[in-house]
This record gives C-alpha cells, sequence and structure tokens, in this order.
C-alpha cells in the first residue's frame, strides 16, 4: 500500500498547529504587546543612506510571532495581493524554524525581503488582522515577513522554490521592476524559459532607480534577483522592447507570450508659470539620477545640484522618498509642499514619521501656483497659494479650495514635482495593437491578457501609479493566466 506523503506532511503540520495553539492560551497571547522596530537616530540617518529600520533579533521575533492567534479563517491571507500564507511562515517563526518560514513566504512571493521593507502592510495584510476588531494593534506581519528573508539569506542558505520540470516554451518579460519579476518568479516555477527585458542598465527597475537605500538597499534587491537568476530566469540590461527590438522580432526568435510591466516612468507636472525654469525636476528624474545614477557621489559623471533650501510638492511615498533624499543630500530647509492636510496623505504613515523626524518643514494645506527666476533663469522663489479643505472627492477625500486672496512666497533653489505618473507611450506606440485608455495606460480584461492575445500586462502600465505589492499581485495573475493560455494553445 502506497504512502500518501502529502497527507502526512498536512497531518504533521496540524498537529504542529494544535501544539502551538495550546501552548499559550489565546488571551494571553492578545495580552502581548506589538513588537517596535528599533531605528537609526534621526540626526545620524539623515546624513547618510544607513537603513532606517534595522530589523528584529531572533528573540523579538519569536515573542512577536506568539502574538498570532493562528485564526481557522485568517482574514490577513485575504489583504495579501501574493497569497502568502501568513499564519503558516508565523507559526514556524515561533517554532524557531526560520529557513522553514522563509520557505513558505516563497512559495508564492518572489521578493520577500523587498515586500518585508516598502510593502504598506497596514493597508494590506494587517489591516484585516483580527486584533484590529478590538482596536488592538495587528500582528507585526511585516517586520516578521522581513526577518524571515533576511535570516534566510545571512545564513548563506537562500532556497530556491520547487521548480516543475523545463518545458521548452520560451516567454519574456518586459521590464524588471516588481511586476516583472514576479511574473518571471512564478513562470520559471512552472517551468518556463523565462528572460527579462529591462531598458536601463541595471535589473530591478523602480526598486533600484525610485527607492533609496535608506529605505530599500539595493544589495537586497540584488539578492533577491541573483536567487530568480538560480532559479533559471535570464536577464537583458539596456534592451528597450519597441526600440532594440518589437515583439514580433522576438516572436521570431521563438518567444510564444509576452508579459509588459514596463510601469509608469513618465512624471506629470502642474503646468503652472515657471515650472520650466532651471532647478526644477520631477520626482523620477531626481530619484533616478541620485538613486541609480550616483549622481551625489562626485567621482560620477551624472550631474544633480545640490540645493540648500528644496521645495518638494506631493504626499506620496515618491514625495517623502525625494524631501529625505535631499536631506541627505546637505540641503539646509527641505519644505514638503502639500495641498490637503495630513490626514489625507498618501504616503506610509512610517514615511512620515521619519520625514518629520528628520528635519522636514511640512507645508500643508499649500500648493504651488507660480515659481520666480533669477536673472540666469534658475529658480529662486516658489508662490504658494494658501488652501482649505471642502468637500470630499470620489475617494473620500476632502478636496481642497483656495483661500481666497492668500499666498505665500517662500525662498527656493531647487523644486521636485512628486505629483504623479502616467505610463510611457514607447510601447504602445511600437505595438499598435495594444489598445489602451484614456489615461494611456494599457487596456487588459480580468485576467490582465490585453487586446493581443499572447500579451498579457500588470503593474502600473495597467494601473496607473500604484504600490510594489500590487504589482507583484499582477505578476502572480498574470503568470497564471498566461499559463492557462499556453496549456490551451499546446
Amino acid at each position: 500500500m502506497a504512502i500518501d506523503i502529502e497527507k502526512l506532511k498536512a497531518e504533521r503540520e496540524e498537529a504542529w498547529r494544535v501544539d502551538v495553539r495550546n501552548a499559550i492560551k489565546p488571551k494571553d497571547r492578545m495580552a502581548l504587546e506589538r513588537v517596535k522596530m528599533t531605528e537609526v537616530d534621526p540626526n545620524i540617518r539623515n546624513k547618510s543612506y544607513v537603513e532606517v529600520n534595522e530589523g528584529l533579533t531572533l528573540e523579538q521575533a519569536r515573542e512577536e510571532a506568539k502574538r498570532c492567534l493562528d485564526c481557522p479563517n485568517p482574514g490577513c491571507m485575504t489583504g495579501c495581493p501574493v497569497e502568502i500564507n501568513i499564519p503558516k511562515f508565523i507559526k514556524n517563526i515561533e517554532r524557531g524554524e526560520i529557513l522553514e518560514a522563509a520557505k513558505t513566504i516563497k512559495q508564492t512571493s518572489s521578493l520577500p525581503a523587498v515586500c518585508g521593507r516598502v510593502c504598506p502592510q497596514e493597508k494590506q495584510c494587517e489591516s484585516q488582522c483580527i486584533y484590529t476588531k478590538s482596536k488592538k494593534q495587528a500582528v507585526a506581519i511585516g517586520y516578521l515577513e522581513r526577518f524571515a528573508a533576511d535570516y534566510e539569506r545571512n545564513s548563506g542558505k537562500m532556497a530556491v522554490p520547487e521548480l516543475a520540470p523545463a518545458n521548452g516554451i520560451k516567454v519574456a518579460a518586459i521590464g524588471s521592476g516588481p511586476a516583472g519579476l514576479t511574473f518571471a518568479g512564478d513562470m520559471a516555477k512552472r517551468g518556463y524559459d523565462v528572460t527579462v527585458f529591462e531598458a536601463l542598465h541595471e535589473i530591478g527597475g523602480v526598486l533600484k532607480y525610485g527607492i533609496p537605500e535608506f529605505r530599500l538597499p539595493n544589495s537586497i534587491v540584488e539578492a533577491e534577483i541573483d536567487n530568480l537568476r538560480k532559479m533559471g530566469v535570464k536577464f537583458e540590461a539596456d534592451f528597450i522592447v519597441g526600440k532594440t527590438a518589437t515583439m514580433d522580432d522576438l516572436r521570431a526568435e521563438g518567444f510564444k507570450a509576452f508579459f509588459v510591466g514596463s510601469g509608469a516612468g513618465l512624471p506629470r507636472f502642474m503646468n503652472i508659470p515657471g515650472e520650466n525654469y532651471i532647478g526644477i525636476m520631477s520626482s523620477n528624474e531626481y530619484l533616478t539620477r541620485v538613486n541609480l545614477m550616483g549622481a551625489a557621489d562626485p567621482k560620477k559623471d551624472t550631474p544633480v545640484f545640490f540645493g540648500k533650501n528644496v521645495v518638494v510638492v506631493g504626499g506620496g511615498n515618491t514625495a517623502m522618498d525625494s524631501v529625505r533624499t535631499a536631506k541627505r543630500l546637505g540641503a539646509e530647509h527641505v519644505y514638503l509642499v502639500y495641498r490637503r492636510s495630513m490626514d489625507e496623505m498618501p504616503a506610509r504613515k512610517e514615511e512620515i514619521k521619519h520625514a518629520q523626524e528628520e528635519g522636514i518643514e511640512f507645508m500643508l494645506l499649500h500648493n504651488p501656483i507660480e515659481y520666480i527666476a533669477d536673472e540666469k533663469g534658475r529658480v529662486k522663489q516658489a508662490v504658494l497659494q494658501v488652501m482649505e479643505l471642502g468637500e470630499p472627492d470620489e475617494r473620500g477625500r476632502r478636496s481642497p479650495v483656495p483661500v481666497e486672496g492668500k499666498t505665500v512666497t517662500i525662498d527656493t533653489d531647487m523644486v521636485v514635482v512628486s505629483v504623479g505618473v502616467s505610463p510611457n507611450p514607447l510601447i504602445p506606440n511600437a505595438h499598435p495593437e495594444l489598445r489602451t485608455t484614456q489615461k494611456g495606460t494599457l487596456e487588459a480584461n480580468d485576467a490582465l491578457q490585453t487586446t493581443k492575445e499572447d500579451v498579457f500586462a500588470g503593474g502600473d502600465i495597467v494601473r496607473g501609479g500604484a504600490t510594489v505589492i500590487l504589482a507583484m499581485g499582477d505578476g502572480r495573475k498574470a503568470a497564471a493566466s498566461m499559463d492557462e493560455y499556453l496549456k490551451g494553445k499546446k
């Protein structure tokens, strides 16, 4: 009689879960306080690129894991776009089986160390934690995910997820950001021959050029990419699909399907007087110059202006990254100008807190209406309209309205505009068979299949500007849809 290995594994897992449940009573678990992440002193970190959050110790992680009640119907999993088995990995940490915890996470997430740092857990998995129903702090799922991923990496035992036998079918990912990397990982697990094409000279997309090292070190991103290489994923940098080669060219080379995850890297501006003066740039350009091209290093060829009075316009995470970068580059005064109040600010609360601690000056309920230049054409002042909050908009945020006749003028020698992004039109322009919406995003159905049947798309190129974790969720969904499509074709 054959032994059912999977059944034995399931029984063993359930026995472990029962043991853990019985070891500590739920009321004792709920009495435990949420762990606090240690951080580098603000007056030290705002002068360097050291990572702000220092991570958990093994003792802290196991203690926090005890807070998990191992709910029969875990809401945290429904709040996770990449469907991590959260209770299972947390219980592994509680038992001290950290490598098993990392293995569990990597079954569905290709970028655990990234997600543990930049995913807005407070709006995703942690928002669905049962603790929030009783007004208690959620289990620190993000901290624990980061801990498990870092522990595995530092142990030197980074495991490659289980892979299906190679099927020889070539598929391509266009863009190496979170959507493209996640798609590549999921397709590699299914046995496909995956190549990722990246327009820039380094792999990583927005993870490299958009997020500063004090929030997400490049070494972390590289480690995740190396793990994908070990899974058989191939990478082509300096390759612009639509210019270097079209999708038809790649089809001729044997590629059977494509995933477009090229993001939304086209900056938006406000179209106000003086916005073309020297010293005014988009957050995309500013962060790319510093993060990807090393502009802050005097030995590098890429220049960047080191402003003394820097204005950053916007209230999202990219705006927070910009103000905190300007502070680290030696600015004496850094102003975050935002037209709404703190309650409406879309940036993560943690990022807002860090920015305030680091000396960023918040000018809420203000909005630029004009810039003034010196005789050489460089910006020297920003004229700000004072705002007040009116009625809520379609997303529930109260709309800002001008206070008639009330403005403020401040001195500035550099302005960074961070008011949103649009998709780069290169791919749809080069491939007219791909239809776009009025916003320039690619049209895709619920399965993330575009108007060309062998082309799927996800992340910001479909959503507009969104989060890393939502892009990753799209990468997973597109991989599942493409797999079904290719099996049907076969």
